[in-house]
């Protein structure tokens, strides 16, 4: 594309071609036919040997053409050729500024047709002929093809070749616009295009890229101004511009001749204005949404990333992996910090995002060329803060009146289901056939399920939301992705009250006065491992104290063993036998 060249009214001629054309005009009558007798011809015979298959517009009285020609005399010696000079003539017909004979034969004429005219002497330069090269009463033959033509009346024609169903925006004055085009001349001889490499020309196109530029600021012919007015992104145009809204008398440079109409075929890449927002469309939303993102939030989303013509350019699809970032903290384009916010979990929105709020005039990679709009589609995961607490919402409570609520240090067993807030199920415990089991507070849970399981009845089932911080972090876990805040639903099956820390068996009474003797059932004044676990056992199954619940009765006994065992060698003394409490008790008057 180039940009307008300054205007000048001086038409470049030959001087031959000026005496040849312009100094003879005869008088003329309508279009005729030799004269049946094959005496003189009384008009301008006109055979058409090459009519082209498509014909917008005729030669009309008045219009200005141009066109190539042979002039030769009937035994063939020629006396004036436009190719030899290499120059066409343009002109305007039906004015007399051309031989009568050439104004009639030219009338009618199609571009790229081709004509043999036989111009009788009286419509051409008559009985006094042109001293040096027209004799009197000169027959003349031309072979002519018609190449250009227009009239000052034209204006730009514009012709939608495909427009997209979708148009986001139309183009207006002071847009900045990308795109592509091949540019011919009417007859269909090219001079440029931005789609190729050009020796000619210095401009961004010379890389293959497409043309940038604004609309209305002088930057473009003034018919290119007009032509792209109304385009929508993905749209292709033919625009024809006459001469006077292009380069005028003086072309441009050896590509584009003086006069020339020109024909563009336009595909419209993007548009937008500096003045540009980022555009939101919500493309679903979810039912219930009781949170939107804010600055400061970590999201995980999914993505198509796509120029404005539709060319797709990134997707996180592709890489089976959310993108996870903070909205808000300049980790990412300011248009998708703006865009991101105020968005839904679970929700689908669309993001348009000038280039002064994306990658600029630069663009980046190979994928974003510079000054490129950017359209993202958009599928909202999760997002949280990292100060987020565990949501905790109850779904059903018992039918019977809860008094005693799950704690830390309880033993519990519990159903769940467990999922990702888009609803990809993760893990349950139907799928084992049996109840998680945990000791809470015990650190055998994620954090955030323990604290949500606490404060539950038997019975009730809750639905918790679990930030990444209170679940698996940002480098999740087997089959949790890194950051991913978690949604479970649980249900509490059974609870059995915990023991103070650091306790493995309580009494529900007060101990046997005489702990040792009831322990030595032998009465031999030791203990051995035997001994203690029957003792242990025949106080549980007698309700007289309870073991820590949720652990091996075996191990926690003998664990209890271990500790009395002071000397470890393998049996209790009276002297080694000490309750906890009175452990404790030592401890503080030791302390103190």
């Amino acid at each position: 594309m180039f940009r307008e060249a300054p205007r000048s009214h001086t038409l470049p001629w030959a001087p031959q071609l000026q005496l040849l054309i312009l100094l003879v005009q005869a008088v003329g009558r309508g279009l005729g036919r030799a004269s049946p007798a094959g005496g003189p011809l009384e008009d301008v015979v006109i055979e058409r040997y090459h009519i082209p298959r498509a014909c917008p517009r005729e030669v009309q009285m008045g219009d200005f053409v141009r066109y190539h020609y042979n002039g030769t005399f009937e035994d063939g010696k020629k006396f004036d050729s436009s190719y030899d000079r290499n120059t066409l003539v343009a002109i305007v017909v039906g004015v007399g500024r051309l031989i009568t004979g050439m104004d009639r034969g030219l009338m009618g004429m199609c571009v790229n047709e081709r004509r043999r005219l036989i111009v009788p002497p009286h419509l051409g330069y008559g009985s006094i002929g042109l001293a040096g090269l027209i004799p009197p009463d000169a027959t003349l033959y031309f072979d002519v093809v018609l190449l250009d033509v227009w009239n000052k009346a034209d204006t730009v024609q514009v012709s939608t070749l495909l427009r997209p169903p979708h148009c986001p925006r139309m183009v207006q004055d002071s847009d900045f616009v990308r795109y592509h085009y091949n540019g011919t001349l009417l007859d269909g001889t090219a001079f440029d295009t931005s789609s190729i490499i050009s020796t000619s020309f210095s401009f961004s196109y010379s890389r293959g890229g497409t043309y940038d530029t604004y609309i209305g600021s002088g930057w473009l012919i003034k018919g290119m101004d007009q032509g792209l007015l109304g385009m929508c992104p993905g749209e292709r145009r033919k625009i024809i511009i006459p001469p006077f809204l292009a380069y005028g008398e003086k072309g441009y440079g050896t590509v584009i001749p003086p006069q020339a109409s020109l024909v563009f075929h336009v595909l419209l890449i993007d548009v937008h204005n500096p003045k540009d927002t980022v555009q939101l469309e919500t493309l679903e939303l979810p039912p219930g949404c009781v949170r939107r993102a804010v600055a400061g939030d970590f999201m995980r989303y999914h993505y198509n990333g796509s120029l404005m013509d539709g060319t797709l350019f990134d997707s996180s699809y592709s890489r089976n992996h959310t993108y996870n970032t903070y909205v808000g903290q300049g980790y990412i384009i300011p248009g998708m910090d703006q865009g991101l916010q105020g968005a839904c979990m679970g929700e689908r929105r669309r993001i348009t995002i000038p280039p002064h709020l994306a990658y600029g005039e630069n663009g980046t990679g190979d994928k974003i060329p510079g000054s490129a709009v950017l359209i993202f589609d958009v599928h909202v995961i999760d997002f949280h803060n990292p100060v987020d607490p565990v949501e905790v919402k109850t779904l059903a409570q018992p039918p019977e009146t809860c008094t005693e609520t799950a704690k830390s240090g309880d033993f519990i067993r519990y159903h769940y289901n467990c999922s990702l807030l888009d609803g990809t199920r993760l893990f349950s415990s139907h799928d084992y056939g049996t109840p998680q089991e945990a000791t809470l507070g015990a650190n055998k849970v994620i954090e955030g399920l323990d604290t949500g399981l606490q404060g539950m009845c038997v019975g009730e089932r809750r639905q918790l939301i679990i930030p990444p911080h209170l679940a698996h972090g940002e480098s999740g876990a087997r089959g949790v992705p890194g950051s991913a805040v978690l949604l479970f639903e649980v249900e509490l099956v059974s609870r059995e009250e915990g023991l103070p820390a650091g306790y493995l068996f309580v009494w529900h009474e007060d101990p046997p006065a005489n702990l040792f003797e009831d322990l030595d059932l032998n009465k031999d004044g030791e203990v051995p491992p035997e001994e203690f676990s029957t003792f242990i056992k025949a106080q549980v199954s007698e309700g007289k104290g309870r073991l820590m619940p949720g652990q091996d009765p075996e191990k926690t006994i003998g664990d209890m063993f271990q500790n009395q065992d002071r000397n470890h060698d393998g049996k209790i003394t009276v002297e080694e036998l000490k309750l906890k409490s009175d452990e404790d008790r030592e401890r503080v008057h030791e302390e103190l």
